[in-house]
């Protein structure tokens, strides 16, 4: 491991966070610091990958100099490294796209929305880093809380009864989810003396404490990530908050909670993952993709649509536990798996949050969401709608979109390693897109018998950010192999000869 570089691993961490204590005291103001922290924390997170990507093996800080299990240790591999720069890369977007509507209150302003905006926005940005750098257990429990608190107050943010309803809810399968997490840990700690990641891989072995804590703290996570059936509370938080709060718990905070799915079972208890399970969690993928799909294209609001997609998208993420032959298996074809499924974790970053902030342009444009009311709306925000389109490409799994190179490896991986039934829903999954998709560009794209009238103006510098987000989303499908090497750093080195 290096450790002797500059610590970029602390200031990915440390920077959101002096960013959030320094927006508080500037109250209304505080919109004006984000010109500061935004490309700062977007240079870091660029300098951790290349400090990565040179190194070729995982980066570690030991806080206060004292190693696991004594202290606490930071660790960027490639995988994490690459979490952090896609949240650098959604964040500041949505945050240029906030600035536009979280300025200092005017008479139609309201003042809380402005103010408290930011620092939930840098708390938020913080957590997320911590969540994906961090390499105890229990000190992901502390940062999953951090997101926590930040998240549900962006969904209440416009202070409207039904908002307050969501978040509430939101509220309640966070802690429920935390509790379970959190007991589990505690069995862990009983068990093996040690909550380091590393430390914990050695020392796990195949027995009931081990199996308990597992299944405590997957369920916990479950809750935390939505997936079916515990995806009530999503559709309503992330429909109900304003854009670029919709955008970055769409894009990104579900995204914390499975990439410790992934650290439980591939780095922390290898030992003890059986492919019982590997398969339940692919079955509830399964179904998410499914009745997701399915109750999206039931939706007469845009945002609800989009957040229905969400849970629908986040199914994929679970058909890669089946796929990579388990956690202690080296197969032929895991790197196919493991690739296909952080690809598709990062496309769908993009393309959601692309998706979302269209959505809110839109709202702003015309006042309203409804689909069956979006006619000739393309010609009106023709750069918002190509957005979402061009969003819509990659959900879909369309070429030469990211999408379509992650459910391709995922395809083909399930059909290499004769598990043939996983690429059904796949491939169903993309047709629903398909449809939910081109039901609100069908009318969006038509011709209306009156030219649509805006309620208010759309700067092309705003349409710009989702359309760039959305270009990130189908760029990721033209890369050639060797930037996804950056994956494979600090894993088992089976993955880059499945892929070499």
């Amino acid at each position: 491991m290096a450790g002797d570089d500059m610590p970029w691993v602390v200031m990915a961490v440390a920077l959101p966070f002096a960013g959030m204590l320094l927006a508080l005291p500037l109250g209304r103001h505080a919109h004006r610091l984000a010109w500061a922290v935004l490309p700062s924390g977007l240079a870091v997170s660029v300098l951790l990958v290349v400090q990565v990507w040179r190194g070729g093996e995982t980066v570690a800080y030991a806080i206060g100099g004292f190693a696991p299990p004594l202290g606490i240790a930071l660790r960027a591999d490639g995988l994490s490294a690459l979490l952090v720069l896609t949240t650098a890369l959604v964040v500041c977007a949505t945050g240029l796209f906030a600035l536009a509507e979280f300025r200092p209150p005017s008479a139609e302003r309201e003042a809380r929305a402005s103010v408290l905006f930011w620092p939930l926005l840098f708390a938020l940005w913080g957590a997320l880093n911590a969540a994906f750098l961090g390499g105890d257990l229990f000190n992901l429990y502390v940062a999953l809380e951090l997101l926590t608190l930040a998240a549900v107050p962006l969904v209440s943010l416009e202070g409207k009864p039904e908002t307050f309803a969501a978040a509430l809810r939101y509220l309640l399968f966070a802690l429920l989810g935390s509790v379970l997490y959190l007991v589990g840990v505690a069995l862990l700690y009983g068990a093996y003396g040690t909550l380091d990641i590393a430390l914990l891989a050695g020392a796990a072995r195949s027995e009931p404490a081990a199996w308990a804590a597992g299944a405590l703290m997957t369920a916990g996570l479950l809750a935390k990530t939505a997936l079916f059936p515990l995806h009530l509370w999503l559709p309503p938080a992330h429909a109900g908050a304003p854009a670029a709060a919709s955008a970055v718990l769409s894009g990104l905070v579900v995204k914390a909670s499975f990439y410790l799915l992934v650290r439980l079972w591939f780095d922390a208890l290898p030992a003890v993952a059986h492919p019982e399970a590997a398969t339940l969690l692919a079955a509830l993928g399964t179904a998410a993709i499914l009745f997701g799909s399915v109750l999206a294209l039931r939706q007469e609001r845009l945002k609800l649509a989009v957040a229905y997609s969400t849970m629908a998208q986040l199914g994929y993420l679970f058909l890669m536990f089946p796929l990579t032959g388990g956690p202690t298996e080296a197969q032929p074809w895991s790197a196919g798996a493991w690739n296909g499924g952080i690809l598709h974790a990062i496309s769908h970053a993009f393309a959601k949050s692309a998706m979302f902030l269209a959505a809110g342009l839109i709202l702003e444009a015309v006042g309203h969401d409804r689909i069956a009311g979006l006619g000739g709306i393309g010609r009106a925000l023709p750069m918002t709608v190509f957005a979402f389109g061009l969003a819509g490409l990659s959900l879909m799994g369309l070429p030469p979109s990211g999408g379509f190179i992650a459910k391709w490896l995922l395809v083909t991986t399930a059909l290499a390693s004769g598990q043939w039934w996983w690429a059904v829903p796949m491939l169903a999954g993309g047709l629903l897109a398909a449809g939910y998709v081109f039901r609100v560009l069908n009318p969006a794209l038509a011709g209306a018998d009156e030219p649509v009238a805006l309620r208010r103006p759309v700067p092309r510098r705003r349409q710009a950010i989702p359309l760039v987000l959305a270009l990130l989303s189908v760029l990721l499908g033209l890369l050639p192999l060797g930037p996804y090497r950056l994956l494979w750093v600090g894993r088992p080195t089976a993955a880059e000869e499945g892929l070499g």
